[in-house]
């Protein structure tokens, strides 16, 4: 699909388009299907977090730097889901690939922006376990509420910083051939293939953002961990070694199911030849179900939130039951 509506410049050399095509998901056998999933994944997503924010904002003993970061990671993630999926599912109700041209970039901007916080804050949690479990008797010294804040303010500073600049420079780019985005939302990668003039200066921002966002962040959650395992070789007892490990096993998971299919996605798509349906739907996935699973991950698997979901339902259960007793 040409680029028939534009604006040119002066020099008619210039030209941006009024409108991209999202093709993304217009080719997927029984796309209503998918659809209908994403909503779900969508509803089970504001649910989950808000609950999470809920029960941490009630007990004040999870009033701690750890979950400081757990409540920035379940309001990106949050945030993050509402940047992709209801363009999603408004392209699926009025049935158009549309986005104006602004709108592509508002769009791209807050997806970059929050995907990216999503992996540092990812660092921040891993960071607290080596403190926790490396330097346990300096653990409160060094890890504090404020300097917890102080943390994440700078995180979501590099991410706006990188996510402005990326989109910035994207509005120099000039489209003469083709308006069609071969993703399921206004991808910053195949957006910036599109250009027919220079976008080197885009396209060295994409790799900077992927080096300092997936790969650096990778690395340094690998290294914390090794010396995790160094920091549990020297604890005496095997009982010792379980209880530490067990404070790390939430985190593990999130790692796993957030860098997993984004690294098999890309591993796959550089080796062999993977068909356009099959790398988007993985790459989609990959976007929209770990802020799905991350509520119900640390729900289950951390100790603190078990312990203070039992406390608030057995209060509820017991006022329910003064209640009917009052009413009887």
């Amino acid at each position: 699909m040409n680029s028939p509506n534009s604006t040119l410049a002066p020099n008619a050399t210039f030209v941006r388009p009024q409108f991209f095509y999202i093709s993304g998901l217009s080719n997927l056998p029984n796309a209503k299907y998918y659809y209908v999933f994403l909503c779900f994944v969508y509803v089970v997503t504001i649910l989950g977090n808000s609950f999470i924010l809920f029960i941490i904002y009630m007990e004040r003993s999870l009033h701690t730097p750890k979950y400081v970061a757990v409540c920035n990671l379940a309001i990106v993630d949050v945030c993050g889901s509402t940047a992709i999926i209801p363009k999603i599912i408004d392209t699926f109700l009025f049935d158009s690939q549309f986005i104006r041209y602004e709108a592509c970039l508002a769009n791209m901007c807050f997806v970059l922006f929050f995907a990216s916080l999503q992996s540092l804050i990812l660092v921040v949690l891993a960071y607290d376990r080596f403190v926790a479990i490396c330097f346990p008797l300096r653990y409160h010294t060094i890890i504090t509420n404020t300097s917890m804040v102080v943390i994440l303010a700078v995180m979501w500073a590099i991410a706006a910083l990188v996510a402005i600049t990326g989109t910035l420079l994207f509005t120099r780019l000039s489209f003469c051939r083709s308006i069609v985005i071969n993703s399921y939302f206004c991808d910053y990668g195949p957006a910036i293939n599109l250009a027919c003039n220079d976008n080197s200066p885009t396209f060295i921002v994409a790799t900077f953002g992927t080096t300092i966002f997936f790969v650096a962040p990778v690395a340094v959650i690998v290294l914390s961990y090794v010396c995790i395992i160094f920091a549990l070789l020297k604890i005496a007892t095997q009982e010792g070694r379980l209880k530490a490990m067990q404070t790390c096993t939430s985190h593990l998971i999130l790692v796993a199911i957030f860098y997993l299919p984004i690294c098999a996605t890309h591993i796959a798509t550089l080796s062999s030849i993977i068909h356009p349906n099959a790398r988007i739907i993985n790459t989609s996935l990959a976007c929209v179900i770990p802020p799905m699973l991350n509520p119900i991950i640390y729900s289950l698997k951390t100790e603190e939130i078990m312990s203070t979901i039992k406390k608030l339902y057995k209060t509820i259960n017991n006022k329910l039951y003064n209640l009917n007793l009052a009413t009887f």
